[in-house]
């Protein structure tokens, strides 16, 4: 089972770019297309917030436009620069989406996993919150998976990374909660998240938590405790997630910009291994 993973698309009305430089809409567009020539083809995309800038109309009309060309199912989250209501207005959501109590969740079985997806979105703050509802449906979607391994996928990750500004915004609300519920399960095989526009790995509540790099720009990598909130126009990049019997969840770092290549590995004749 293959899962691409995609996140943070910033996407803007036509013609402006995100805080004037980063020209979002033509990198995700170049995301998808990769997306979409990759192959096996993925049996799902996964799209974990911060689908818009500002969450207005015209730019969900164009994100929309984008993901039909898509011939695979596509799962998303709000991020904090998204807005459910006019999300909801201008997006046409898998069946497996769930919209209890005003939030826009995920639970669905594909393959021999069970993927989850959490709303953290608070309106009107950066930081990320999971409420006792929220939390009530990813506790009786893990009671239900009955062993199934189960990938969590958010926007706000749950942990601190170094990166000071972004700590500041990570999952605050909840954060102690949902991290009790994931220890409890040893089925959860990894959470997933994005907001934080880097790759990052650690360990977390007995599991891995990972974030996604951006497919647009990337926040600058500055661990000092005094960083500023900036960024550089990195390499953009996704995440491509395979599940096999005896191998695991494994995930994989995806370039979206081609490069030079495939080239042969000619070896040596000088080469000290086997030929």
């Amino acid at each position: 089972m293959l899962i691409a993973h995609i996140t943070d698309l910033h996407i803007r009305p036509r013609g402006k770019p995100a805080y004037r430089v980063s020209e979002t809409n033509a990198l995700t567009e170049r995301a998808l297309d990769a997306v979409a020539s990759l192959r096996p083809r993925p049996d799902v995309l996964v799209i974990t917030g911060d689908l818009t800038d500002c969450g207005l109309a015209e730019e969900y009309e164009l994100l929309q436009s984008l993901l039909s060309r898509l011939d695979m199912p596509v799962l998303l989250l709000p991020g904090n620069h998204d807005r459910r209501e006019t999300l909801l207005a201008g997006l046409k959501l898998d069946p497996h989406t769930l919209r209890d109590g005003g939030f826009i969740q995920f639970v669905a079985d594909l393959g021999p996993m069970r993927l989850i997806g959490l709303d953290t979105l608070v309106p009107g703050q950066s930081f990320g919150g999971l409420c006792s509802a929220r939390l009530a449906v990813l506790e009786q979607a893990l009671a239900e998976a009955q062993g199934k391994p189960v990938a969590i996928f958010m926007h706000h990750p749950p942990f601190d990374c170094g990166i000071a500004h972004m700590d500041a915004i990570r999952l605050l609300e909840g954060a102690a909660d949902f991290a009790a519920i994931v220890a409890r399960h040893p089925n959860v095989e990894r959470i997933v998240c994005g907001h934080h526009h880097r790759p990052i790995v650690t360990r977390f509540a007995g599991t891995i938590a990972q974030i996604a790099p951006s497919v647009t720009h990337q926040v600058t990598l500055d661990l000092s405790d005094d960083g500023a909130a900036t960024f550089h126009m990195e390499p953009a990049a996704y995440l491509l997630h395979s599940w096999r019997e005896g191998a695991g969840f494994v995930s994989h770092t995806a370039y979206v910009e081609r490069f030079a290549g495939p080239y042969p590995f000619v070896l040596d004749a000088d080469y000290p291994g086997a030929h």
